[in-house]
């Protein structure tokens, strides 16, 4: 009787750690596809926001305006469409 209730309380156990182990690894799991989907979206983001840049700035080089550009905090640069020049010089 007694070899019995010791089996059933270390099966009873080893069920117990089983499920926790299961939930344990699909929660993992879980996090790490939420992980991936967050990142995913990032680089979306990223890469809409620098597509959208470039596109502001030749839009604006377009109507032959300097663009000026900073490149850190004690550096900038002036852009001028290479178009705009040579009309320049043409009308000259």
């Amino acid at each position: 009787m007694k070899k019995i209730d010791k089996t059933k309380k270390i099966i009873t156990i080893l069920a117990i750690c089983l499920i926790l182990a299961i939930g344990y690894i699909v929660v993992m799991k879980y996090n790490f596809a939420q992980q991936q989907r967050q990142f995913e979206i990032f680089q979306q983001g990223a890469q809409q926001g620098s597509q959208q840049t470039v596109l502001q700035i030749a839009q604006i080089a377009a109507t032959c305006q300097p663009v000026a550009l900073r490149i850190d905090e004690n550096q900038t640069m002036n852009l001028i469409s290479a178009d705009c020049l040579q009309q320049t010089g043409t009308q000259e």
